[in-house]
């Protein structure tokens, strides 16, 4: 046998040995993908080949053996990808590929376009599976087509071992859904909108490199997920379009996002109650509402947010900057936090900690009751706010902010020095602060 024969596969096996190898996008095209085609070179392995997220390595039915990979292509289930309904070919083309014992490789094809209306990819799944997103997903903009349910529009649910990526677009088409909102609208009554991607009750799931645009509401949303990395994503709408949080992340545990760019109508990432273990790096974020914790405790309900790490992002000309929010009259907490080595520029309220939050049309009654927050770390955040007061914690009188440090924080407006506003708290300062709260 050639030398040639030998040495592909002994490759290829010598890097899927490595715990951290989920991904070969280059070694794939070198050996035979063709993308457009959905054709896929019999030595080509999966993309999520025993990844490991943090000390919990994925399941060793990973490791299966490469000839077990089988490609399922949307064109063959009969989508056009030419702007029709594609919606049916979609959802057969899951089911086959969900169904098989082997691993599973879901190929939309790039250079084309597939309508779809509202659909739900359920698991569990025989075996892992990569789709691999080539092409555009563009929503429908039929709002009948949502009759069944307003508030989803494509959904993995129930999935482990999953990756979705490829690079390619995902487009929510949500223009004629903002302008229905009554956010923009003030005669026309509430109602909900879709988001445009979730991921409901997976685990050991990756998404990466994706650009996700337009959404009728928020754009990406992890619920009830556990084993998460996000990266490479670009998400991007109209800084007036109405609560289309760029990455929600709700009743999730262990996720980490970073390398990604996001610029919203609203929060460029929101974390609500019953998230734990959330880090974000490498995070652009603008235009929006920044980076928030909440908000917590609408209508007297209790929630909890725990171990959240945001090291390392940009913020430009967003109405907010590194946020925790809370409604008075919830319970729970808000704890462990960590907001570090972020850049402000031209930030309305860089550092922002309001335990008073009241989103709604009537003003809020004042309560005894709120939202523990506690152990709070801000430290080197730098650069320029767009309005006077750049730190701003206003907590309860009742339940005091406890544990909140500020260290190396640098913040300034128009080159001068700018205010900070602190009430109800116990700060620590350590190192040079500016503005400062004493």
């Amino acid at each position: 046998m050639s030398l040639h024969t030998h040495f592909i596969p002994s490759l290829i096996v010598f890097l899927l040995s490595f715990p951290r190898y989920y991904s070969l996008p280059r070694i794939s095209e070198a050996f035979g993908y063709d993308a457009s085609a959905g054709r896929v070179n019999p030595w080509y392995p999966s993309t999520i080949q025993g990844r490991n997220f943090g000390s919990k390595i994925m399941s060793s039915k990973m490791g299966r053996s490469l000839a077990a990979v089988k490609t399922f292509n949307v064109n063959d289930y009969g989508a056009k990808g030419d702007g029709s309904d594609a919606t049916e070919a979609f959802n057969n083309a899951w089911k086959a590929a969900c169904s098989s014992s082997q691993g599973s490789v879901l190929v939309v094809p790039k250079n084309k376009n597939y309508l779809l209306k509202p659909i739900t990819f359920e698991g569990p799944c025989k075996s892992s599976i990569t789709v691999q997103i080539y092409g555009t997903l563009q929503a429908s903009a039929d709002r009948s087509a949502y009759s069944k349910d307003l508030t989803r529009w494509l959904v993995f649910e129930n999935v482990q071992n999953l990756a979705v990526e490829g690079g390619g677009t995902i487009n929510g088409n949500g223009k004629i859904w903002w302008k229905n909102s009554c956010k923009v609208n003030d005669d026309l009554s509430c109602k909900d909108a879709p988001t445009a991607l979730t991921f409901y009750n997976c685990k050991n799931l990756v998404v990466k490199n994706l650009k996700i645009q337009n959404a009728q509401k928020m754009h990406v949303s992890f619920e009830k997920c556990v084993g998460v990395e996000v990266s490479g994503l670009t998400i991007t709408a109209p800084a007036d379009s109405p609560n289309t949080d760029g990455i929600h992340v709700t009743r999730t545990q262990n996720i980490q996002i970073s390398s990604s760019v996001i610029g919203t109508g609203d929060d460029c990432i929101s974390i609500v109650s019953g998230s734990q273990k959330v880090q974000a790096t490498g995070i652009t974020c603008g235009p929006g509402h920044g980076i928030s914790i909440g908000s917590l405790g609408d209508g007297n309900s209790e929630a909890h947010v725990s171990d959240v790490t945001v090291n390392g992002a940009t913020l430009t000309g967003t109405t907010n900057g590194v946020r925790i929010k809370t409604w008075q009259g919830g319970s729970g907490s808000a704890s462990n936090i960590k907001f570090q080595n972020i850049e402000m520029h031209n930030v309305k309220n860089p550092i922002i900690i309001d335990q008073k939050y009241c989103d709604q049309d009537k003003p809020c009654k004042s309560q005894s009751r709120a939202v523990q927050v506690q152990n709070v770390l801000y430290q080197n955040i730098k650069g320029t706010s767009s309005s006077n007061e750049a730190i701003q914690i206003d907590c309860s009188e009742k339940f005091p902010c406890k544990g909140i440090v500020l260290q190396g924080i640098d913040l300034r407006v128009g080159g001068k020095a700018a205010k900070a506003e602190c009430n109800n708290a116990k700060i620590i300062e350590k190192g040079n602060v500016s503005p400062s709260c004493t």
